[in-house]
């Protein structure tokens, strides 16, 4: 989404638009000429920054608050500055990497754990909300399956999902397939359950969940109704659980919302009110793609009404090259754009090995 305009800016108007931008970052409040040629080396006179801001403002990047004010950047001058005057910080990106590294000991915890680690670690730093979408269900990969005896013709399916915990259902089996009956005793049963689950774990293994429902079951090399009847289980599982994701992890509320622009009751009570019950109209916003792995929304590009004072910045992170959820910065407008971004891809490529099985700790 960038701005045409800002392909006619001369050189001294970037100058200009970067430090307006910047020191307003800082300071929260209107620039004035004299402010910016007290804190930047530009070697011209008050009248001449006046000038360069005054066509700034006249292509929309700049404003006025008040009259008498000094200018402030407009939605489209954040654009601007975001597409073409700036890139990630470099340091930033490295020292939340070694930060992440030192402080998510992730070997052994929960994904969801995990995943609210990471987030609290990207507001603390950020100083801004972090937002952390849960894995999609259906990509994640099958890693085991076991069925565990309750009746003589039912039985417990658990899929074990790489990395992301378990799913279960209960099966009841067609009368009399497993030859489970009066006469048979438990051990048997066990040990045929047994096998029947290292038959699926061998078929299974490695797919994602979304694979599942498109496989041929009257292929599988078995004459066994019993397990035919499985398939068809573990099939109606991936059906079931593949409703749309709208799990997402929020955390660093408190501080942003000491920032000036929340000063508004209004517009923080209608804020909290979409952080607290209204997540789901962020997953949208949050999702990444192949074309746009980064997403920047700011001011009114935002849809949502709560958010058009605010940025939000996100990036995908994967399981190798497939996309699983996304991890996003939600601050004001005026927002360290620099930082924040390489913040939020630093994250999300951390995860990203995470997911993939890498040994980030090296």
């Amino acid at each position: 989404m960038a701005v045409d305009k800002s392909r006619n800016l001369t050189p001294r108007q970037q100058e200009v638009m970067r430090a307006t931008v910047r020191h307003y970052v800082s300071t929260a409040e209107p620039v004035g000429s004299r402010a910016l040629l007290e804190a930047f080396d530009f070697n011209v006179s008050a009248a001449t920054i006046r000038n360069v801001m005054g066509a700034l403002e006249r292509s929309g990047f700049l404003y006025q608050p008040h009259t008498s004010a000094g200018r402030v950047p407009s939605d489209s001058g954040y654009r601007l500055y975001v597409d073409e005057l700036i890139k990630p910080s470099k340091p930033t990106a490295q020292r939340f990497d070694r930060l992440l590294s030192q402080q998510l000991n992730w070997q052994g915890w929960s994904v969801e754990a995990l995943l609210q680690e990471a987030a609290q670690i990207l507001a603390h730093l950020s100083g801004y909300v972090a937002l952390v979408t849960m894995p999609r269900l259906e990509n994640m990969v099958v890693k085991h399956l076991q069925l565990v005896q309750m009746s003589a013709e039912k039985v417990l399916l658990v899929v074990v999902l790489e990395s992301y915990g378990t799913e279960s259902m209960v099966v009841s089996l067609p009368r009399g397939t497993t030859g489970a009956g009066a006469t048979q005793d438990e051990r048997a049963l066990d040990r045929e359950l047994q096998i029947l689950s290292n038959f699926l774990t061998t078929q299974l293994c490695g797919r994602q969940l979304s694979e599942i429902s498109s496989l041929d079951w009257d292929e599988v090399d078995t004459a066994e109704h019993h397990v035919v009847a499985l398939c068809h289980a573990i099939d109606a599982l991936t059906r079931r659980k593949r409703q749309p994701q709208t799990h997402i992890l929020v955390t660093g509320v408190t501080d942003v919302l000491n920032q000036p622009e929340f000063a508004e009751q209004s517009q923080l009570r209608n804020l909290i009110a979409l952080l607290a019950d209204g997540r789901e109209q962020l997953w949208p916003l949050m999702c990444s793609d192949d074309s746009h792995p980064l997403k920047i929304w700011i001011g009114e590009e935002n849809p949502l009404e709560p958010m058009q004072g605010c940025a939000l910045i996100s990036a995908a992170y994967n399981r190798d090259s497939m996309p699983l959820g996304s991890v996003g910065v939600m601050g004001p407008t005026r927002m360290l754009y620099e930082n924040t971004i390489a913040a939020v891809e630093a994250t999300s490529s951390y995860l990203s090995e995470i997911m993939s099985g890498l040994d980030v700790s090296q």
